[in-house]
């Protein structure tokens, strides 16, 4: 596997070596005295201004949401529970979400990078994400792929989860169309000045990280890294093991900066950095594969009579991957880069409009591009045959305007609109010879549309202890530069890129309620029904031939259920849902239609228990069940359920240090996240987790 340390080791030597993060010792403590008899105007100012002063904050997160957000199936999910995650992993943090899944049941240390695409509400079917994951408000999928960097999202950021299943959307909308996953950094004012934790397992692996925070007169910095890695386990069933089988190996490290500042009296500027590298090995020795990115953002919110939001980010990101033969167990193809840009940003305005209306227009931009470079060898020589090259550009354009209405004590209502402008530009594939000769070339075309896309919806507070709620929505995904311009394989099959794919467009609406039946208890129940016309999925031709196509619709079904109880110390929170997905398959795709769509199950559960008996103790159980999946969309190849068992455990030792315990899959259930031809992949078995905490 590539080497990062000397990376690594700067970007943490960096950490450490900001002097604001760090607390005042003693010694530079103003004394108290002192400071009260200090003249007035050494600053230049009078008390009446140092006191206006001290009363700006600093909040660090976007506009609140507004009167109608519980119009739509959504729950949040806290820093209590992030934290507790047996794995210490994101995906397992958002699978507490009954329809939150990945392309694979594998997680972020065992799994490809280009397959970690999420979704909702069995909407899946294909690598790339069809729900909108931002982190701080920016959309976090990757340029080309689609795909999530979760190794780089560390739980240690968050303060919050939010979670809205379905589609529509006002800003960022074109990527919501299975629901949308909000990831809020914690507040600063809650973190420790230092926090510090490392663990380590029964495989040897081990999971460092490092936070240092501190306000700065009315605003704040947050410093903070992360750093994963071990030799992982066998990802191949012993039975068909071969000398080139290799362990899922995994390093992996992240580093982020943020900070706010006051740029008046409810006007404040946010700033967020993150770099991160990602480096796993699977299935055979050689078969390497890398991510890496660089992050940039910056946020003005304003929080007066006109509340505004306005954003702007830039992502440099890159993949690479090798890929091994399974029969020879040499290299047959290098792709070796991936280099992709991501540029946007959003503008929100909410005029004053009263206090029975929030109005919200605005407009966001995104723009991806990208280039793979690729090689492919012999299996037998080991000489070059081919190089490869594709690429293009994509860029969304969208318009959004939003009203929320309350129309009567405890009833709201909401409409908006929304208005994308796509392009598909400069798109290309060009295969040559070892010689340079061109073998095989497309050139497409460049094209543009408008969407016009909606969403309505009410929701009545009929007492404090009952909620009722409906929404109606459209949604829209461009499809990404990957599944337009690079094929690829998967020995034997080969998978075709189409350069001709349509946007995805999606139709649905839901009613649920919620309810408080007692003090402590809540319960939520949806009922859906989403259909997505133009569903990108990779269609079936010939037994080793599969192309990317256009299905003419994925009609999804269901209902979600969520439970939430508090009694005392004691808290179990639990979801859970059942989907009915189904292909419409016509012309080329006819012999799909009624089937499940692939790597959709069923039913899909999650419950968290916590228990706090005293200050600094948490005991907690995670359970998590996915039911059983086809692997393909023939439906030939089907993925048992499986349901794994997670605990977690914090004891206080002294001050602020704490010993921390964790498990996955303690029942060492067998996951199988890959099927073909009889050949399978599996998940993490039982994993037994120890080490220290400092400041959580």
């Amino acid at each position: 596997m590539p080497v990062t340390i000397s990376v690594r080791t700067a970007a943490l030597a960096a950490l450490c070596s900001l002097p604001v993060a760090w607390p005042a010792s003693a010694q530079e403590a103003p004394d108290p005295q002192e400071a009260e008899s200090a003249p007035a105007a050494s600053d230049g100012t009078g008390p009446d201004e140092r006191a206006r002063r001290r009363e700006i904050v600093v909040h660090g997160f976007g506009l609140d949401p507004t009167p109608a957000a519980p119009a739509y199936d959504s729950l949040e999910i806290g820093r209590a529970q992030i934290l507790a995650a047996p794995s210490g992993r994101i995906e397992d943090v958002l699978g507490a979400v009954a329809g939150f899944q990945q392309y694979r049941r594998s997680d972020s240390r065992s799994s490809n990078p280009s397959a970690q695409g999420v979704t909702l509400r069995a909407l899946g079917g294909n690598a790339t994400s069809r729900a909108l994951v931002t982190l701080d408000g920016v959309p976090m999928a990757d340029p080309f792929f689609g795909y999530i960097p979760l190794s780089a999202i560390a739980p240690d950021r968050l303060g919050a989860v939010r979670v809205a299943r379905g589609g529509g959307s006002g800003p960022f909308g074109a990527g919501a169309l299975a629901g949308r996953i909000e990831l809020e950094s914690a507040d600063p004012r809650a973190l420790a000045p230092l926090s510090a934790s490392l663990l380590a397992n029964d495989r040897g692996e081990t999971e460092a990280s490092l936070g240092l925070a501190r306000e700065l007169g009315a605003g704040f910095v947050v410093a903070d890294a992360r750093w994963d890695r071990g030799k992982g386990f066998y990802t191949t069933p012993a039975d068909q093991r071969v000398p080139a089988t290799a362990r899922a190996a995994f390093d992996s490290w992240s580093a982020a900066l943020r900070g706010g500042a006051p740029l008046g009296e409810a006007v404040e500027l946010q700033a967020r950095m993150l770099v991160f590298r990602d480096d796993r090995t699977l299935r055979f020795d050689g078969a390497d594969s890398s991510s890496e990115g660089q992050d940039a953002s910056l946020r003005i919110v304003g929080r007066g009579a006109w509340q505004f939001e306005a954003l702007g980010y830039v992502q440099a990101r890159n993949f690479s991957n090798v890929v091994i033969s399974s029969s020879r167990f040499t290299r047959v193809l290098d792709q070796r880069k991936t280099p992709s840009t991501g540029l946007g940003g959003k503008f929100e305005l909410r005029p004053p409009m009263g206090r029975d209306h929030v109005l919200r227009l605005g407009l966001d931009y995104r723009r991806a591009s990208g280039e793979l470079q690729e090689e492919a060898y012999s299996a037998f020589s080991g000489a070059l045959t081919e190089r490869r090259r594709a690429g293009g550009t994509n860029s969304d354009l969208g318009l959004f305007a939003e009203n929320d209405w309350t129309a009567a004590p405890g009833l709201v209502l909401t409409g908006g609109l929304r208005l994308d402008r796509t392009t598909v530009s400069d798109g290309f594939y060009r295969a040559r010879d070892a010689a340079g000769a061109v073998v095989e070339e497309t050139i497409a075309p460049d094209r543009a549309d408008w969407t016009l896309g909606w969403r309505a919806g009410a929701t009545y507070a009929a007492d404090p202890r009952l909620r009722l709620r409906a929404a109606a929505y459209t949604g829209l995904r461009q499809p990404t530069l990957n599944e337009l311009y690079r094929p690829f394989v998967v020995f034997p099959v080969v998978t075709q890129a189409n350069a001709a794919l349509d946007n995805e467009r999606l139709e649905g609406f839901e009613a649920g309620i919620d309810l408080a039946p007692a003090e402590g208890i809540e319960i939520a129940l949806t009922a859906f029904d989403n259909r997505v016309e133009g569903a990108i999925a990779n269609v079936t031709l010939a037994p080793n031939l599969r192309q990317r196509r256009n299905l003419p619709a994925i009609e999804a079904r269901g209902v979600e259920g969520g439970l939430a109880v508090t009694r005392g110390d004691l808290r179990l929170d639990a979801t859970v849902a059942y989907t009915d997905a189904a292909v419409e398959g016509r012309g080329p795709s006819a012999d799909l239609d009624g089937n499940r769509p692939a790597q959709t199950p069923r039913w899909a559960a999650g419950a968290s228990l916590a228990w706090t008996p005293a200050p600094g103790w948490v005991l907690g159980a995670s359970l998590r069940h996915v039911g059983a999946q086809f692997e393909d969309d023939r439906e030939s190849e089907v993925l048992p359920a499986a349901t794994t068992l997670g605990a977690y455990a914090q004891v206080p030792l002294t001050g602020r240090l704490a010993l921390v315990l964790r498990g996955e899959n303690l029942t060492d259930e067998t996951v199988v996240t890959r099927s073909s031809g009889g050949n399978i992949d599996l998940g993490a078995p039982r994993t037994l987790w120890a080490g220290l905490r400092w400041g959580y």
